[in-house]
């Protein structure tokens, strides 16, 4: 049999992995007499745990929000999965909150066995962050809008669009997406009666939420088909780049996402890339950086930085003598 301290253990291990546990289905799980578990859950409320007791036929045990955050269990794959999230969240694109993700990771890996701790080590040696290329977003922005959706409330806004344009929105927000370089909420207009995606980073100032709506189901059926779909509008849109890669679409498309770029199937051999040309200079840098073999059709302001880019390099080849 247990002991008392060990069966407290199991008890927490086991209210967590259910939203509701009935009372004789516990106890049995614990080999234990209903009385005794009545018992340890009165322990485990004067430690601060808020565990909900209701009784009659469907009467049982389960965890509820509480006024504090009491510790939790985790097993070791969680504690792992826990840990990799805290490393990238303190080096990712939302910021406010690198400083508490470290916090948070130095307090895990303190009371983390010694064989978690040396995986952990492993992969933070392992896994080197490069430098943040795309736009951060404000934590406190990004929870506000997530709120929105979990509790389907309106949510108000000031955004300014891919042009510069300013305007305030009001919405129904679904869902928020990371397609890895942006985040994005995805929300029914009801002033354009149509569904909207809007960048996150785009957002001007605190979002306001209001009433609560009755929610829609999902556009396209996913939230992240949706996206892309949308992202390879945009980039159908206005001046556009493009671009025939020497590789075949299949073989692009697993470097290429959707939001980034939209890639035709040519022949065989070739695509054509398409997307915006609002930032020729970053467009150069992932162009040479493909490693594929690629001819610019269009805009001419594209050759041109790419020709100046090639005298660049071969000026400095020339410099060091060609080595």
């Amino acid at each position: 049999m247990l002991s008392s301290s060990s069966r407290l253990l199991r008890v927490l291990s086991l209210l967590q992995t259910r939203s509701h546990w009935a009372g004789p289905e516990l106890a049995d799980r614990l080999a234990v007499h209903p009385r005794t578990l009545r018992r340890d859950i009165d322990r485990l409320r004067q430690l601060g745990y808020p565990i909900h007791a209701s009784s009659g036929v469907a009467g049982g045990y389960a965890f509820r929000a509480g006024q504090s955050l009491p510790p939790l269990l985790l097993d070791d794959e969680e504690a792992l999965a826990v840990a990799i999230a805290l490393q990238i969240a303190a080096a990712g694109t939302v910021s406010g909150v690198e400083e508490s993700s470290l916090r948070a990771l130095v307090k895990l890996e303190q009371v983390m066995p010694t064989r978690l701790r040396r995986r952990t080590g492993a992969l933070r040696s392992a896994i080197v962050p490069v430098q943040r290329m795309g736009p951060t977003i404000d934590a406190s922005v990004l929870a506000t809008l997530a709120t929105a959706c979990r509790d389907q409330l309106q949510v108000g806004f000031s955004y300014r669009d891919l042009r510069g344009q300013a305007s305030l929105r009001q919405v129904q927000p679904h869902g928020l997406v990371h397609t890895g370089h942006h985040w994005y909420l995805v929300a029914w207009d009801p002033a354009r009666d149509d569904w909207r995606t809007f960048r996150i980073d785009r957002v001007q100032g605190t979002p306001r939420t209001g009433a609560h709506f009755a929610p829609r189901p999902p556009p396209a059926g996913d939230l992240r088909a949706y996206v892309t779909g949308a992202m390879a509008g945009v980039h159908q849109q206005g001046e556009q780049a493009r671009v025939v890669l020497h590789q075949p679409r299949e073989v692009m498309a697993k470097t290429i996402p959707p939001s980034a770029a939209t890639l035709e199937a040519m022949d065989d051999a070739h695509c054509l890339m398409l997307c915006g040309t609002g930032q020729l200079d970053s467009l150069v840098y992932w162009l040479m950086a493909l490693d594929v073999e690629f001819d610019v059709l269009e805009p001419p302001a594209l050759k041109e930085r790419l020709r100046r880019a090639s005298e660049r390099v071969g000026r400095s080849l020339a410099r060091g003598g060609g080595q």
